[in-house]
């Protein structure tokens, strides 16, 4: 649009007596001509003939074009006084008509101090246009800059910033900046005040009263500013950034509160809203105090700077889910992690009983299976059928969960985060190997280091075979019972009542729906995902529960205790903050297995799951059925590769997908990540049944 106009025509087109929406668009077309290259030469009829000397674009390294636009166009301005009159006129339009306060005290802040208006503000901003008809500053603002100029304005030299100042109006912006710093203080004094953040400060940070303190030293500064007292301006200003500083380790204090009690999105936002307020203030303080040092071009240019780059970060969703969502993100995974530790079997005892845990998992999931084909039987429609169906599937998840057994598909997305945090510890103790190795002289050092890295890696690497072995346990276990009992079902049926429980026809139809020659792979990955989202609904309740205390209110609110007796109100409470994870990862693992399908196939292709345990005792269900001779037929092999396949796919999906997440929330970026993995195969050529069979007493040195 802008581009096609030369510098003459836009400043031709400059009108100070234009209503207040045109006087906007212009300055919108005036940034325009700055950020686009100019067309000299495009030989297009019609085209734009180019400004007089138009910078070229700028090469590497060289001064932006927009720079050297912004010289040129003072240039023009200063040998054209009726040009210069006219967009000073402008300017000063501008300046007059617009609120300039709530660009310095509201842009980049939300309306309301909550996660929720900020996030469907954005969304707003993404589908509804802008209009330049406003008195809001804040708005004209982001309808005028681009997240891209901020490179550009950084590169602004104090020279040319000075000449644009000179077009400006002086009157009007220190006092609308020293209003700002009164309202932002304002802001800030209001959710120190609120107990959403006050309840979760720690009382030392808040001995002094920082917040209470705020109003008052804003109203002092706002007086002395207007006084020709440098060094009360001085005074008035180190004593309000003491206050600032209180008041942004207050805020800090909060990160250390939600990771004991449960976090919560909009808490962490608003704390965080908080500690760019105080910045805010700063930053605006130091523009106000650089007119009196002579660096206003400087500081001015700063705040430009940093107001360009929030209206860039303010219209990113994904930044703002990025920002406050990773402290849940971490503690979900922190949670999960701490589940996860039970799931890993690190000696010859706990291997063992990993297998007897399975195999009672195993026996819980023979009885569902055949569970499952009686509630076929029913033919219900889709939506009771898969409602049903989830219903058995969590009651067995929750028979096993309560019988402390496990099923093995469930293991993968727990102690995945665990296995991260692990990682954590290893990078972190790697970081420290290198910084005592340059701290203590270079003699012997780069040796001590490499000596501790791969006593690290090695100690991780442990940790991988537990893991692994872990899973081989809980796979071995759940089908070494799942298998056997099906089969003796199905057998002790045909010897009562003549026929087992599962017929020709159900065997039949398991024989084509979970061969590999079929979408069983896609289905198997589907499955991951499901059993990895479980995971992330289970840390998200147990955080819920922590955050409203929900344990505390079981074992002390006064109806509850009445009805319940104090006694078994405090068991019931302790019970729930043991296990509500379990029970939410379990319950949403059910009915996701069971409706999840039913409502994609509603909307979408048609998708089944398929886990690997279930599906095994579907086979051996269909092996009952058919006899002996199922053994000597293709398709049935074909059926065991896709169960092989099923869990390979169950087990490895979720664990990807907790990994990733757990990486990510606990900052970690896996740089290290060629040397773990050489470790890891080096192992595995040298001990490979470590990642499969038990411990033995003493492994051998690798």
């Amino acid at each position: 649009m802008a581009a096609g106009w030369d510098l003459t025509a836009l400043l031709n087109a400059a009108d100070p007596a234009a209503p207040r929406a045109e006087r906007h668009l212009w300055a919108a077309r005036l940034l325009e001509w700055l950020r686009h290259t100019s067309r000299k030469g495009s030989g297009r009829p019609g085209a734009a003939p180019a400004e007089p000397s138009a910078p070229a674009a700028s090469a590497a390294g060289a001064t932006p074009t927009p720079v050297l636009r912004l010289r040129q166009l003072c240039t023009v301005l200063e040998q054209h006084e009726l040009h210069r009159a006219a967009v000073q006129g402008v300017l000063a339009g501008i300046a007059g008509g617009a609120d300039a306060v709530s660009l310095f005290a509201d842009f980049g802040f939300a309306a309301r101090a909550s996660f929720t208006s900020e996030l469907m503000a954005r969304l707003r901003g993404h589908l509804l246009p802008g209009t330049p008809d406003t008195r809001n500053l804040a708005e004209l603002f982001a309808l005028l800059f681009e997240g891209a100029d901020a490179a550009w304005i950084e590169q602004i030299d104090d020279t040319t910033l000075s000449r644009i100042a000179a077009l400006w109006p002086a009157q009007g912006w220190r006092d609308a900046m020293i209003d700002a710093i009164a309202f932002l203080c304002s802001a800030v004094r209001a959710a120190g005040f609120g107990s959403a953040l006050r309840l979760r400060m720690s009382p030392e940070a808040l001995a002094n009263d920082p917040f209470m303190q705020l109003a008052a030293a804003a109203d002092r500064l706002r007086a002395v500013v207007r006084e020709p007292d440098a060094a009360a301006w001085q005074r008035e200003a180190n004593f309000l950034r003491a206050l600032l500083d209180a008041c942004r380790r207050a805020a800090d204090s909060v990160a250390t509160h939600l990771e004991e009690y449960g976090v919560s999105l909009h808490i962490v936002f608003e704390a965080d809203q908080l500690r760019q307020r105080t910045e805010r203030i700063e930053l605006v303080l130091d523009t106000v105090l650089a007119a009196g040092d002579g660096a206003a071009p400087a500081q001015a240019r700063r705040l430009l700077h940093a107001l360009v780059v929030i209206q860039a970060e303010r219209r990113s969703v994904r930044a703002l889910f990025a920002q406050h969502g990773t402290q849940l993100a971490r503690q979900v995974a922190e949670r999960s992690a701490e589940t996860g530790e039970h799931y890993i079997a690190r000696s010859r005892d706990e291997y063992r009983a990993m297998l007897r845990a399975a195999a009672g998992g195993g026996a819980v999931v023979a009885l569902t299976t055949f569970a499952k084909f009686a509630l076929m039987a029913l033919g219900l429609s889709a939506f009771w059928g898969g409602f049903w169906a989830g219903t058995n599937y969590a009651s067995s998840f929750i028979v096993i969960m309560l019988m402390h057994w496990t099923l093995a598909t469930k293991q993968p997305a727990m102690t995945a985060p665990a296995l991260a945090a692990k990682l954590a510890h290893v990078r972190a103790d790697m970081a420290d190997d290198a910084a005592g190795a340059v701290g203590g002289g270079l003699e012997g050092a780069e040796a001590r280091h490499r000596a501790d890295t791969d006593s690290a890696v090695e100690a991780f690497v442990d940790e991988v075979a537990h893991l692994i072995r872990s899973q081989v346990a809980g796979i071995v276990g759940n089908l070494a019972m799942c298998v056997p009992l099906v089969l003796l079902i199905q057998w002790l049926a045909q010897v009562v009542w003549g026929s087992p429980l599962v017929g020709r026809a159900e065997a039949q139809y398991v024989l084509e729906s979970i061969t590999l020659l079929g979408p069983t792979a896609l289905f198997a990955a589907f499955t991951g995902v499901l059993l990895f989202a479980s995971s992330l609904i289970a840390g998200w309740v147990e955080n819920w529960f922590v955050l409203h205390r929900i344990d505390s209110a079981i074992e002390w609110n006064p109806r509850i205790v009445a009805r319940l007796g104090a006694a078994r109100a405090r068991r019931w409470a302790a019970w729930w903050r043991l296990h509500i994870s379990s029970v939410a990862a379990n319950v949403s693992l059910g009915m996701m297995l069971g409706l999840v399908p039913v409502l994609i196939d509603f909307v979408g292709p048609p998708i089944e799951a398929r886990h690997v345990t279930l599906s095994s005792g579907q086979l051996a269900a269909a092996l009952g059925a058919l006899g002996w001779p199922a053994l000597q037929a293709s398709q049935f092999w074909w059926c065991v590769a896709g169960i092989a396949v099923t869990g390979v796919l169950n087990l490895g999906v979720s664990f990807w997908l907790a990994f990733k997440v757990a990486l990510r929330a606990r900052g970690v970026h896996v740089r290290e990540r060629t040397y773990i993995a050489r470790a890891i195969r080096r192992r595995m050529w040298r001990r490979p049944l470590s990642f499969v069979l038990p411990p033995p007493r003493d492994w051998p040195a690798s």
